[in-house]
């Protein structure tokens, strides 16, 4: 059976993402993340051998080729990769941490061009025409304080998602990027509810951006439906301006 590579599944966004996909789907998912919570456990009954739970840290990037060759490569062939994991590092641009950076530069960008880098290697190898999604973020194209950093770790994969779809169209695999608005996520949960309202108010719909509408857009853009949608980035913000 295909099988769909999901980073981050265990809460939020990436958790709604694996969902969507079993559902709309005939792919099996494997779902890459630190813990094993109930929305995993849950996946586990309700789709039995077409979901897989792998406990991995992503800022561990150096053991990636052995997550793909002693775990990943037996699940295959990999027909999708979404690369959804983030760690968000929310201050000004003065307070910058050379360490916090590095943290979040190895599960933002580093984590996700390897495994990109391995989910081709296994789609060339089972003559697969595949599909490669980022999930990206508004703040590679709007200006929010305190999102500098964490909107150019996002920047980073859009340059690197365009430069994929250049480099292997030719064997039909696609490269596509979500950016999404802010989401009801742990990212916002700090937020008060003034600023929320304040970020809500700057969108065309004047609302939060859907999880559930960003997670049909990875559904769609994994699919063949999608087949000539290659290195753009999809922005489901909720007309964010």
């Amino acid at each position: 059976m295909s099988t769909v590579i999901v980073t981050g599944d265990s809460r939020g966004l990436g958790s709604v993402i694996a969902d969507k996909i079993l559902e709309n789907t005939p792919f099996s998912v494997v779902g890459i993340s630190r813990s094993l919570t109930d929305a995993r456990l849950n996946r586990k009954d309700r789709y039995g051998n077409r979901y897989k739970d792998v406990e991995f840290d992503l800022s561990n990037v150096g053991s990636i080729e052995h997550l793909y060759s002693n775990v990943l490569k037996d699940e295959g062939p990999i027909i999708g990769l979404v690369n959804n994991a983030a760690f968000a590092y929310d201050d000004i641009v003065t307070n910058a941490s050379n360490r916090i950076l590095r943290k979040m530069f190895n599960i933002n960008v580093e984590s996700h061009i390897m495994l990109t880098k391995y989910a081709i290697r296994d789609m060339i190898l089972n003559d697969v025409e595949g599909s490669i999604v980022f999930i990206s973020s508004v703040s590679t194209s709007t200006g929010y304080k305190g999102l500098s950093m964490y909107g150019a770790s996002k920047g980073a994969l859009e340059s690197f998602s365009l430069g994929v779809a250049r480099e292997w169209g030719r064997k039909g695999i696609r490269s596509n990027c979500i950016a999404p608005g802010f989401m009801d996520t742990e990212m916002t949960d700090e937020l008060d509810e003034n600023t929320k309202e304040r970020i809500y108010s700057r969108t065309s719909l004047n609302e939060e951006t859907s999880k559930n509408s960003v997670s049909e857009m990875v559904s769609f853009l994994i699919q063949e439906k999608s087949k000539s949608i290659t290195g753009e980035v999809i922005r489901v913000d909720s007309g964010t301006l």
